[in-house]
């Protein structure tokens, strides 16, 4: 028996890899992450399957599934939204897993910050404008956030900045941002990214807590902060320029 965390993907249901429809498809017992996961990714469960919300579980009653599963000789599907190792919660699951001896495995899914990006239709790493991209967050009742990782540290790098579960404190982020970027710093924050209802807000660190208070979102958000949003005058990548030579394009001769 084996524990398949697998990772649906931002939302649109066409975007869970093959490796994971597939493992969904072969597992007799599917436990998902409620409202994060389309309905969608459930219809490739067996249809005998045992299919749970996970939502309202406890960390002890999700564990408490995966042990009936496996005395029962059953595996498992646990399936999580974007890539379950950004902010999933699936390493206090796999430490239990751990110390019970149940076997598991992980198959990465599209990360939100990914989807972001394409439905901006931007490249977060621009020549000589960002090639560095950072995952954060802010603290608000969940967990905090460890010494030198605040958004004041972080920004004083200058990189793009995607910042999750942090909607409803855009007025610290801007706060935190502004001595950096400045106050006419491109911010867009999407809601939902791929999904149906997607929507995207976009403003700058000094307007974009109003606009995205008058669109009452309070959720399942993501902040994108960086000059690669409306940067239009950037170099091409050297990568493919005609005096770039390397082993699959070697220096021609004369």
């Amino acid at each position: 028996m084996t524990v398949y965390f697998i990772g649906a993907g931002p939302g649109a249901a066409d975007l869970i890899t093959l490796r994971g429809r597939d493992l969904i498809a072969a597992c007799p017992v599917c436990l998902y992450a409620g409202s994060l996961v389309p309905e969608e990714i459930l219809t490739h469960a067996p249809k005998d399957a045992l299919v749970i919300d996970t939502a309202p579980l406890t960390l002890d009653e999700i564990i408490s599934e995966m042990v009936k599963a496996n005395e029962a000789g059953l595996h498992v599907a646990r399936v999580h939204s974007g890539d379950p190792s950004l902010y999933g919660a699936i390493g206090e699951q796999m430490r239990r897993l751990d110390e019970l001896g149940i076997d598991y495995t992980i198959t990465p899914g599209v990360p939100a910050f990914a989807a972001v990006a394409a439905t901006l239709k931007t490249e977060f790493t621009l020549p000589e404008v960002s090639q560095t991209v950072i995952l954060t967050r802010t603290s608000m009742k969940a967990t905090a956030m460890p010494n030198r990782e605040d958004l004041s540290t972080l920004g004083a790098s200058g990189a793009t900045l995607a910042i999750h579960l942090s909607v409803r404190n855009l007025r610290h982020v801007s706060a935190e941002l502004i001595p950096h970027y400045g106050e006419d710093c491109p911010v867009a924050v999407v809601f939902r990214a791929s999904w149906p209802d997607e929507q995207v807000i976009r403003g700058t660190l000094k307007d974009i807590q109003g606009k995205v208070r008058a669109e009452k979102i309070t959720r399942t958000a993501l902040i994108i902060v960086g000059r690669v949003l409306t940067a239009e005058t950037y170099r091409d990548s050297a990568l493919y320029h005609a005096d770039h030579v390397h082993v699959l394009r070697p220096k021609k001769k004369a």
